[in-house]
């Protein structure tokens, strides 16, 4: 019997295959987890509980297809554009951006209740914002949908369709307003709006698809926006405004504008004028425009161009660097195009870290990483599988990709499935780990589904990553805008937000917390003054408390879980692997955490206590960081894993593990 204490001090390889659980002798085994679930992996080696997400508003029409694309003028001005069947909408500083207000003059108490305001202008069907509801506070900030409507006179319905019965609410006095909720008309369907790719020049974006002409879209205030569609300079022979020729890629690159890929030539790439975007007149000075065709074998189609010091040009059969023959900037006659390899790759944005481009190659399975070695020449690029070790996880596929600079390097990944991927990704300190996320609530009796997801720059220095997530409320489908809360919530848990499509609640003593209609009948998780509450079920909008609160969270509960991969700890004679153990007590490093579960299996996990009789019962448990030490009932517990769970509303870090176990020569 050897008695050993393994120390496990880094989890920097993330979430590893199940085929690596023979290769206890390589290092990536020893940084590795066999499961990584709504946790992420810091740069330092240990692992923390990623935040909850907080929810926006819910689509336009939750039966189509939505899409989220990035518009970022500023880290002051950023802005999240819902694309749906045929219309836009905008989120601005995690709200949704409102026409201007009406005046409501009147609100009757009847069912329903009908409410007047002259010459308003709402049809049946509009989408509109109450707030400042004056006596009537029922009413107040919430979303309605307009029904009844006359030249000054409407009625309410919730987003299910059930008429607002004013009949008990208290008396209208007045200072109610109203404002429809801002939407532009697009060209593009819900079965287009995937197909959709774009490229932003200060507050102009380019937009394009197969099937329909090159659209601007132009933003002058955060409810103006405008989409047009450009006059374009071209040849005698006029080929990117006329149909089958409309592009699907676009991007910018070095002062042009460059478009890719028609129906008719889709290996063709046709740049601008420099500085002159719309003008593709061809000719031999160097600012002129030019077209290029990659020559090849096969037909491959242009499926991206990522523009970093290159231009990498990415088609389903394989990738392509432009380079210049005279190592200068592009002109139209030092351009030349060569293939550095074969993966080929989807049709989907890529996503840009620093100099490097990762893409999802042919099959959605891989995900490599275009970068390059040495001096920038062909003969110096690569393009690695980053998810070799982790191959389990891209199973069905990758769809989209969406990259979090900051506070952490996490490139993140939506699934076919609409499973949540995230890496945390440094190449320059070698840390590629990835791990899975499970948002809360649940589809069709699965689990939710993310559909879509971009990240946005915020003033605070903390990128932001919103998604849509598709959930069955009340056995109707909701498809949400939501954003990933801060990581930084403070030096307690008063701030502390660990539930999905939850809201936070700041202000005077209550005990019933409302708002909460998008979650209607659904059972909710709960912090309450930093600590946890039981658990309660929505009913008209809110739930009630056990007692009055000054701060709180709710939404859906999750769970954090972390598994180590089978302990190497070594024997008498060799290796440990094969070999019984017994694991006596596991000394676990905790961050600023409260609240675990730790064993060495889901079913055979302790609760850790974090308060003493030291404190306070009617506050919250401060945040700890430090060790805690799980000894076994009978002194040893059978097994070669350690797990860690947390499943309470409450933050987790896990810097380390230390088990104290013995191994049994066999």
């Amino acid at each position: 019997m050897a008695r050993s204490a393994p120390a496990i001090s880094t989890f920097t390889a993330g979430e590893i295959s199940p085929r690596l659980e023979g290769r206890a002798n390589i290092e990536k085994y020893l940084e590795g987890l066999s499961i990584l679930t709504n946790m992420i992996v810091q740069p330092h080696g240990g692992v923390t509980r990623r935040p909850g997400t907080e929810y926006l508003g819910e689509v336009k029409n939750s039966s189509n297809v939505t899409r989220l694309i990035p518009f970022e003028f500023k880290t002051s001005d950023t802005y999240a554009l819902e694309f749906g069947n045929q219309y836009m909408r905008v989120f601005r500083n995690g709200l949704q951006v409102l026409s201007a207000t009406k005046t409501i003059s009147a609100i009757t108490k009847a069912n329903p209740g009908v409410l007047t305001s002259n010459s308003h202008g709402y049809s049946n069907g509009d989408e509109v914002y109450l707030e400042n509801s004056g006596a009537m506070a029922e009413l107040k900030s919430r979303n309605y949908l307009v029904a009844g409507s006359s030249t000054n006179t409407f009625t309410l319905t919730d987003l299910y369709g059930v008429a607002i019965n004013t009949t008990n609410f208290t008396t209208f006095n007045n200072g109610v307003t109203t404002a429809k909720i801002y939407e532009v008309a697009t060209p593009y369907t819900s079965a287009q709006v995937n197909d959709v790719r774009f490229a932003q020049s200060a507050d102009v974006m380019y937009i394009v698809h197969p099937s329909h002409a090159i659209r601007t879209l132009s933003r002058t205030d955060h409810n103006a926006w405008t989409f047009a569609t450009p006059s374009i300079t071209e040849n005698n022979t006029p080929v990117l405004t006329t149909s089958d020729n409309y592009p699907s890629v676009v991007t910018f690159f070095e002062q042009r504008l460059v478009f890719a890929a028609t129906n008719n030539n889709p290996q063709t790439l046709w740049f601008s004028k420099n500085a002159d975007y719309l003008n593709f007149t061809t000719g031999t000075a160097d600012d002129n425009a030019l077209i290029y065709t990659i020559a090849s074998n096969k037909v491959n189609a242009i499926r991206y161009l990522s523009a970093t010091r290159i231009l990498n040009i990415g088609t389903s059969g394989g990738e392509y660097v432009l380079t210049t023959t005279n190592g200068g900037p592009i002109t139209p006659t030092q351009t030349v195009i060569r293939k550095y390899s074969n993966y080929g790759c989807i049709e989907s944005e890529v996503v840009q870290v620093a100099d490097v481009t990762l893409f999802a190659q042919r099959g959605a399975r891989k995900v490599r990483e275009f970068r390059y070695i040495g001096e920038v020449d062909v003969a110096g690029y690569a393009a690695p599988d980053i998810t070799i070790l982790s191959e389990h996880l891209t199973e069905g596929g990758i769809q989209e990709f969406a990259y979090q600079q900051e506070p952490e390097s996490i490139v993140w990944a939506r699934r076919t499935d609409g499973t949540l991927l995230g890496l945390t990704y440094r190449r320059e300190e070698e840390i590629v780990a990835w791990h899975k996320h499970i948002i809360g609530g649940s589809f069709g009796g699965g689990q939710a589904v993310v559909e879509s997801i971009i990240t946005l720059p915020t003033d605070s220095g903390e990128d932001e990553l919103y998604m849509i997530v598709k959930r069955t409320i009340n056995s109707v489908t909701k498809r949400y805008v939501e954003v990933l809360k801060t990581f930084d919530f403070g030096s307690d848990t008063t701030a502390a937000f660990f539930v999905d499509s939850g809201l936070a609640y700041s202000g005077s003593a209550t005990s019933t917390l409302s708002g909460l209609y998008h979650l209607e009948g659904q059972t909710l998780s709960i912090l309450a003054n930093g600590a946890t509450h039981a658990d309660e079920t929505v009913s008209g909008g809110g739930v009630a408390l056990d007692f009055p609160v000054t701060s709180g969270a709710l939404g859906f509960g999750y769970t954090s879980e972390m598994q180590t991969m089978r302990l190497e700890s070594g024997s008498q004679d060799g290796t440990s692997q094969g070999k019984p153990k017994r694991i006596h007590d596991i000394t676990v490093r905790f961050h600023e955490t409260v609240g675990a579960e730790v064993g060495t299996e889901s079913g055979n996990a302790d609760r850790i206590f974090f308060r003493d009789s030291s404190m306070n019962m009617d506050q919250a448990v401060p945040l700890f960081t430090g060790d805690k030490e799980i000894e076994f009932d009978g002194g040893f517990v059978d097994g070669d894993r350690i797990y860690v769970r947390q499943s309470q509303p409450l933050p987790m870090t896990v810097l380390a593990l230390y088990p104290r176990m013995n191994t049994f020569d066999l």
